[in-house]
């Protein structure tokens, strides 16, 4: 493995990383979920599974939308699922709700950060995407801006997780809004997809 294929390992592994605290201090808050989280939780009560098995098992069910889009799946994307699905219940084991509402916001506004920096860093990385980020970076290849995909799959998994029970709450909607743009500012500054 070259050096510059070891770098590209090491960011895409950081990046998943955050991701995956990110997601965890969303659900500990208990202020809304995220898109997603909100269709997780709802599996995983349904199912009685721990949020990050919601999440891998939600990750491969995604994984055939990639066919229309032309997306490649490889080992990357396998490790994605596994190592985020990990990482997120990992933080939920380790992490307590803060009991200040003030604390709560400020862990939201952090999660939000956390998951578009994230996302930014593994994506950049070169090696694959997530299932629900490989339908994002689909859509930018048929010309739609990044952070504008971005938010356009934020607000269906919204919309979709309220109409299947899933909690949605304060932070909700500054989680479907404001991921994208995070993702959009920061990626330039992470991107080896071209190099």
């Amino acid at each position: 493995m070259g050096n510059i294929a070891l770098k590209r390992w090491v960011q895409y592994f950081f990046g998943m990383t955050i991701l995956g605290i990110g997601i965890g201090i969303c659900v500990k808050c208990k202020l809304g979920l995220g898109p997603w989280g909100v269709f997780h939780e709802g599996l995983s009560i349904r199912l009685n599974i721990t949020y990050g098995l919601a999440l891998i098992l939600t990750g491969m069910v995604i994984l055939s939308l990639w066919i229309p889009l032309k997306q490649k799946v490889n080992i990357g994307t396998v490790i994605n699922i596994l190592w985020l699905g990990m990482v997120v219940d990992l933080t939920l084991d380790n992490f307590e709700t803060p009991e200040k509402l003030y604390l709560r916001i400020f862990g939201v506004a952090i999660s939000i950060l956390f998951i578009g920096i994230g996302t930014s860093i593994y994506v950049g990385a070169g090696i694959s995407t997530g299932p629900r980020d490989g339908i994002m970076v689909g859509l930018e290849e048929k010309g739609i801006k990044i952070g504008v995909a971005r938010t356009i799959i934020e607000v269906f998994a919204l919309s979709s997780g309220w109409i299947m029970g899933g909690t949605v709450g304060f932070a909700s909607p500054f989680m479907a809004l404001l991921i994208g743009p995070t993702v959009q500012i920061v990626l330039p500054y992470v991107d080896f997809r071209k190099k």
